[in-house]
């Protein structure tokens, strides 16, 4: 039934005529149209309504609200917290048992709208973006479910560009962003540090854009070299990788201090693209959804029943979304992998959050960060939101362990562990991934498993850690679109130790900002104006009127 013969009931409205023709009126316009039918579809299925802009606070709360578009580009909330959803949409049963009969690309549509607001991003155009984000993803069905033996499921979330599971959020993340800087006509510098798949996937999601020049620092020597030639051979313009002498944590220094400097930001238009961005969390929500509906045994019963989702991770990004799907009343329970980096470990077992003197190199080594910034949301969803308990805030996260448990995995259990899940599977694990396997057996051989089903977020492909398979034993399977990447040019600026890491940012920084204002259509008519009147031509002979036609959309 369409919504103009739909009963009055369903547009809220009495069925008075007067009310009823004032009604048809005002759906006339398509764009009313369009978000009334999309409202009256989530109510008759019983879902939360995404017509009105979601709002957004600090974890912090001593920041103004922002709506999505201020928080995709805003990273840090001016007090240093990070953004948070204003409230969370609760889905009841009925909308679940619908959300389980949806494509994984679907429930991206779904949250995203959600979470978005049809009034920033108006449906039509919300579905295009995802559908353009993924339109580069090797798997058909976005990512992948491999159900193996004594109850090992799989969740493959590395179909992307760069095989890692950080192309799911960054692709959706960057389509957004280049959709609010088109219709505003305005242009970002992005600053990444990575420790090796965020870079990389970064890359990927903006290369070639008008609107964004993307600015990658890597760790020389400590990260993959098929995830350093990932970075470095591409060589759009827009792109510009730093290699850099030291560690992730090293490298993040000079990034924070120019964060630091807010009318240097503001003035070139600065964003970051790691984990703490909102888009990125928001969009990896939908691992849990599709996790829990490949995996539950039935929705038959009351309760719904549970499923463990085993989360390997470094910066607490993909935890994060697990728990706030939780909050939304998904019936999951969470299980953080990490490697012997275990701050996180550390916390849930202990509420011990303190840094270690030094990273840990490891075979897992997206992973090895110290300092996991999603830790705050996740302190601030646990605590019921309350953003002025500091202290109670870590007493509440150890009274909630039930809602989140750990596991840290040394290299010699990832190692076993990618070597039994082969033997017994003939399936090639990566060391991250490998993380959250070794939960599965530990808990399988001890025969504690608690009878519920449980999935494995595999977060990237086992052909970018050739070294880590072969530290394991097996022998690397590597496609040759990964092979070809040795025979490419490359494109890399040393920061060496004794330079100056900050300046040579800010430096960056200043030149792509000036190269971005000589490109713009106005400096260009400037240009064109100075030089026709030097050389003594007139307005109209010049084809200036022409010109001024074909950019006066731009010039506004």
């Amino acid at each position: 039934m369409s919504l103009l013969h739909a009963p009055s009931s369903a547009l809220g409205r009495s069925s008075s005529p007067a009310l009823l023709t004032n009604s048809l009126l005002w759906l006339r316009d398509s764009r009313a149209v369009r978000v009334a039918h999309w409202t009256w579809v989530a109510r008759r299925l019983g879902a939360p309504t995404a017509s009105r802009i979601m709002w957004y606070t600090s974890t912090r709360g001593m920041a103004p609200r922002v709506n999505f578009e201020g928080a995709l580009f805003s990273g840090y909330a001016p007090d240093g917290g990070l953004y948070v959803p204003e409230e969370f949409p609760q889905l009841d049963r009925e909308t679940l048992c619908h959300w389980s009969t949806l494509s994984y690309r679907s429930l991206v549509k779904e949250l995203c709208a959600l979470f978005i607001g049809l009034e920033l991003i108006p449906r039509h155009d919300l579905n295009d973006l995802i559908d353009q984000a993924f339109s580069r993803f090797r798997h058909r069905d976005v990512v992948h479910l491999c159900k193996l033996r004594n109850g090992l499921n799989i969740l493959e979330l590395w179909h992307g560009v760069t095989y890692a599971f950080k192309d799911l959020s960054l692709s959706c993340t960057a389509q957004f962003m280049q959709y609010f800087l088109q219709k505003k006509k305005k242009h970002v510098t992005i600053v990444v540090g990575t420790a090796g798949d965020t870079g990389s996937a970064a890359i990927e999601s903006v290369q070639g854009s008008k609107n964004m020049d993307i600015i990658v620092l890597l760790p020389k020597g400590h990260c993959t070299k098929i995830q350093e030639l990932q970075m470095t051979t591409v060589l759009k313009e827009n792109v510009h990788v730093f290699g850099v002498e030291g560690n992730s944590d090293e490298l993040d220094e000079p990034i924070k201090a120019i964060f630091a400097d807010v009318p240097f930001v503001q003035r070139h238009n600065l964003m970051s693209l790691n984990s703490i961005n909102w888009s990125r969390v928001l969009v990896q929500m939908a691992h849990h959804f599709f996790a829990y509906f490949q995996c539950v045994p039935s929705l038959d019963t009351h309760p719904l029943p549970a499923v463990e989702v085993v989360v390997p991770t470094g910066a607490g990004g993909n935890l994060a979304a697990g728990c706030i799907a939780q909050k939304m009343g998904l019936p999951i329970c969470l299980v953080v992998a990490v490697n012997r980096n275990d701050i996180i470990h550390r916390t849930v077992q202990k509420g011990d959050f303190s840094l270690c003197e030094v990273v840990k190199p490891t075979l897992a080594s997206a992973m090895d960060i110290q300092v996991p910034y999603n830790m705050e949301r996740i302190f601030w969803l646990l605590s019921d939101s309350d953003s002025r308990a500091t202290r109670a805030l870590m007493e509440q996260f150890e009274r909630t362990q039930k809602a989140v448990t750990s596991e840290s995995v040394s290299d010699e259990a990832i190692t076993r562990t990618m070597g039994r899940c082969w033997e017994e599977n003939q399936y090639l694990l990566c060391p991250h991934s490998a993380t959250a396997v070794n939960y599965h057996y530990q808990q399988t051989d001890s025969g504690q498993s608690s009878g519920i089903s449980r999935c494995c977020l595999a977060s990237a492909s086992a052909v970018k850690f050739p070294e880590a398979v072969q530290a394991a034993g097996l022998t690397p399977q590597t496609p040759a679109e990964i092979l070809a990447l040795e025979h490419k040019e490359t494109r890399c600026i040393p920061m060496r130790r004794g330079d100056d890491w900050t300046q040579m940012l800010r430096d960056t920084i200043e030149g792509l900002s000036q190269r971005w204002k000589e490109d713009s259509p106005l400096s260009q008519l400037v240009s064109l104006l100075l030089e026709k009147a030097t050389a003594g031509v007139s307005w109209e002979s010049a084809h200036l009127p022409l010109f001024c036609e074909g950019k006066s959309e731009q010039l506004e």
